[in-house]
């Protein structure tokens, strides 16, 4: 017998306890078969006011880390789905690697994380020259910028908005959104990439694209169509932009 609802398969969902947009992103592009199970890395929702609270916070989330994970594998899931990407940035290509390694030896289990899910949508968008929009400080624009480059892509431009707490990411609107991704267009680049799970941004991405004439990734997006696509569920969605609509 297998899971009634989960009959395809049970995400284990790992989010921070400040992210408030993971949640409802990825449960409004869950096919039916599949289950998202949510486990909190508990952190406190502190001020980001310079670089040295952006790299407080993600030792706060490191240290958290793996009592989420551990408390989530008892509902015996079938892939760890990482809803945060800032760490999954952070030092570079090499340290992404690492991550998820000791992730799946930790769980046993295959992993989806923001990072690598940003290199599969590239590739089958056929991006190579990007422009980010990010929540973060200039230290997690700075390892945004690494990682991609030390990936082989071309970070053209890159704007981060400075959010004042964890919470405050999900309070900025659509129409913010739309000016940031307007300002970052350019004839230069092929795509537009949003990192920063806690900003909410899968149905406006899809929206952007029609009105920018350009592949624009939604970082929750990217990483649920890697997870889908990765357990061979193959179900095209609208709503979401050409990831879940075309691949």
């Amino acid at each position: 017998m297998t899971d009634s609802l989960g009959w395809r398969q049970k995400f284990a969902v790992l989010i921070p306890s400040t992210n408030t947009s993971v949640q409802p992103e990825f449960d409004a592009m869950r096919p039916t078969g599949v289950t998202n199970h949510i486990s909190r890395i508990r952190i406190p929702n502190i001020a980001l006011n310079n670089d040295a609270d952006f790299e407080r916070l993600i030792e706060l989330i490191a240290a958290a880390q793996d009592e989420a994970v551990d408390a989530v594998m008892s509902c015996e899931p079938d892939r760890l789905v990482l809803g945060i990407s800032a760490e999954t940035f952070w030092d570079g290509l090499a340290a992404s690697r690492r991550l998820k390694a000791q992730l799946e030896e930790r769980t046993r289990l295959p992993v989806s994380m923001g990072s690598e899910a940003c290199a599969a949508a590239f590739g089958v968008l056929g991006i190579r020259r990007i422009a980010v929009l990010t929540p973060y400080q200039a230290v997690g624009d700075r390892n945004v910028v690494r990682f991609f480059e030390e990936a082989g892509y071309e970070v053209r431009r890159i704007k981060g908005l400075k959010c004042e707490s964890p919470v405050q990411i999900a309070h900025v609107q659509p129409s913010e959104l739309r000016d940031a991704l307007r300002e970052l267009d350019g004839d230069d680049i092929d795509g537009l990439i949003q990192v920063g799970t806690n900003l909410a941004m899968a149905r406006l991405a899809g929206e952007a694209e029609v009105w920018l004439g350009k592949p624009v990734v939604a970082i929750n997006t990217a990483i649920y169509w890697h997870a889908l696509r990765q357990s061979n569920i193959a179900d095209r969605q609208s709503g979401f932009g050409a990831l879940l609509e075309r691949y």
